[in-house]
């Protein structure tokens, strides 16, 4: 039993953490959560170790339910059907590592190619690889300059090129186009190549935009990483990585005291996220998480519109569900939880976000000013 005091301590938190989920604008996380019939799994010590393919002496686990999450996901993203593999992660960071490792068992002497205004973690992730890099600058929408791709690649031509892609960046959700990446290698006659795909927000929804960004399996890709906590929602960082398998199967070795693969980052790995997002699946299939963009994007399309009528600048790339906006005050920017970056801030309008979420922050920003 808890004593008086934790037990207030607790509660306190709980009313604070829900008056912050209703001024949550300025991050990608999904807002509308409900996997209160999960709870009961919570009393196992679930464990996902090794390889979620193969059987292990670890049966307090939920391979079979992963095994059908990576499958949904391979077959969003048009992989080949007897050539891919994936694994339910901690998160994009995890996914996109992997991707990274991939390449670099593939080709150890590659140069990563990525935009400027790719996520903070992968200049971590290569880092942690020892792979050498080149960063590429960014066009105004955030999308990556192919010009000065085509330039960097052609000083490097006799390397093997390893490039990392953005399904929506971080802060613009811009897009890059691996059709243009993949001519602009195929110019160079660059042979030994390798392209992950970040698509952290965008993934499970990439798909329904139209027009649809080149990013997927049919277009290019050889692993894509998406993240679990954000479109689809969940209250545990998570997310699915989708690679070849035989990329994959390179890396992989046998342990004996598991009695399975060595295939993922981590050793012990989240059993409870393969079931929010096996939930999530089954209660939406595609035709569910299409509908979920289209009701978060008549809100982006609100946003902009309502602020550009207040006299604040606003604007969105095509489709997207994230709104650009000068940057804001300290208070309305600690407030509303805006993410803030140089002279710019943004909202995300996702699943959970209201109109009148958005009339109330507009109301602030004008007191705020007077």
């Amino acid at each position: 039993m808890l004593s008086a005091a934790d037990q207030t301590r607790l509660d306190a938190l709980y009313t604070s953490l829900s008056d912050a989920s209703q001024h949550f604008l300025g991050y990608p996380c999904a807002n509308d959560l409900d996997y209160s019939s999960l709870f009961r799994f919570m009393q196992f010590p679930i464990n996902n170790v090794g390889d979620p393919f193969q059987s292990s002496t670890y049966r307090l686990a939920t391979r079979e339910i992963e095994q059908e999450v990576v499958h949904f996901f391979a077959d969003l993203f048009n992989a080949p059907v007897n050539d891919y593999w994936g694994y339910v992660t901690n998160g994009g960071t995890e996914g996109n590592l992997y991707g990274l490792y991939l390449a670099r068992e593939l080709h150890p002497k590659g140069i990563v190619y990525f935009s400027e205004e790719t996520h903070y973690s992968v200049a971590k992730n290569i880092h942690f690889l020892g792979l050498r890099h080149i960063m590429i600058r960014t066009q105004g929408n955030g999308e990556i300059d192919y010009e000065d791709l085509k330039e960097s690649m052609c000083l490097h031509r006799d390397v093997p090129a390893i490039v990392f892609a953005n399904i929506g960046t971080t802060m613009k959700e811009a897009k890059d186009d691996i059709r243009k990446i993949q001519s602009i290698m195929d110019e160079l006659v660059i042979r030994e190549r390798y392209i992950h795909c970040d698509a952290a927000l965008c993934g499970p929804f990439a798909q329904f935009l139209d027009p649809k960004p080149a990013f997927d399996f049919s277009e290019g890709a050889d692993s894509i990483a998406i993240s679990g906590h954000k479109f689809i929602g969940s209250p545990l960082p998570c997310g699915v990585v989708i690679a070849r398998k035989r990329y994959v199967d390179r890396i992989g070795r046998s342990i004996g005291y598991i009695g399975t693969m060595d295939t993922t980052i981590t050793g012990s790995r989240n059993a409870f996220t393969p079931l929010i997002l096996w939930q999530a699946i089954k209660q939406w299939g595609k035709a569910g998480l299409q509908a979920r963009l289209i009701s978060c994007q008549e809100v982006a399309a609100y946003t902009v519109e309502q602020l550009n009528a207040h006299g604040i600048k606003a604007w969105r790339n095509p489709g997207a569900l994230t709104v650009i906006l000068p940057k804001v005050s300290e208070t309305i920017k600690n407030q509303w939880q805006l993410a803030t970056q140089d002279d710019h801030s943004h909202i995300i309008t996702m699943s959970g976000v209201s109109k009148a979420h958005i009339d109330a922050l507009i109301a602030d920003m004008i007191k705020d000013a007077e």
